[in-house]
């Protein structure tokens, strides 16, 4: 799937020149925690969130000083005045992100969902030759798994041994599998797992969750056995 199956397409934008009141009033009435910020031409300057408002002059809810600080934790001057601003701005222009994540219509999700984790955010502005033409947020991310139909259940023809076949070549070549082709048994389309009880609950969950998505799997049984000795079929 890509960015432009699951995108909300209708995006609730404000204008960089939009005072701070009017943006916290539109994320209050429309029940979102944030907005890309488009110029007159919709092109994306910028996004801005709650967590843009959450420090300011009007609730007393300013950035503080801690005292105490070692001398070479102080803040610069540049950070203090961008608080500043962040906390007495009138503008959306003040308080907004400048710099932002981004993606296109045809990114895959697989990578949208990474960004989000390694940036932490939680919306990403989808562009199309510089505007703004969709949003992603991670809302739109569980709709999609709620969405997403499951494999077709097996034909008669799948058989215990391409079950196996399946499930080695999934556990193949990845770094936490200590199970071997030995070490699984298949039988009417019910996936034995022999693990060691000095197995990682970790590692024997994940295999359980490989066994379980292959395809014509009705049921996963895990055999747990000591000093890891493991029978040979």
């Amino acid at each position: 799937m890509y960015a432009i199956d699951v995108m909300t397409r209708d995006v609730i934008t404000i204008e960089p020149t939009a005072s701070v009141q009017t943006l916290a009033t539109l994320l209050s009435e429309r029940g979102i925690s944030g907005v890309p910020v488009v110029d007159a031409e919709q092109r994306l300057v910028g996004i801005v969130s709650e967590g843009d408002l959450l420090h300011r002059a009007e609730t007393q809810t300013e950035r503080r000083l801690e005292r105490r600080r070692p001398r070479w934790f102080e803040s610069t001057t540049s950070e203090l005045a961008r608080d500043y601003v962040k906390s007495h701005g009138r503008t959306v222009a003040d308080v907004m992100t400048r710099d932002v994540i981004t993606v296109v219509e045809m990114t895959d999700l697989a990578d949208v969902a990474m960004l989000m984790e390694t940036k932490r955010v939680k919306r990403i502005p989808v562009v199309r030759r510089g505007q703004c033409v969709g949003i992603i947020s991670r809302a739109n991310l569980v709709r999609a798994l709620v969405a997403a139909k499951p494999a077709p259940s097996a034909t008669s023809s799948t058989d215990d041994r391409n079950i196996k076949a399946k499930l080695i070549s999934e556990l193949r070549g990845r770094e936490w599998v200590h199970a071997w082709a030995a070490d699984i048994l298949v039988r009417d389309a019910v996936v034995h797992l022999w693990v060691t009880d000095d197995q990682s609950p970790e590692e024997r969950h994940a295999l359980r969750v490989a066994a379980e998505n292959v395809t014509g799997v009705k049921g996963v049984e895990e055999h747990v056995v000591s000093g890891g000795l493991i029978p040979v079929f």
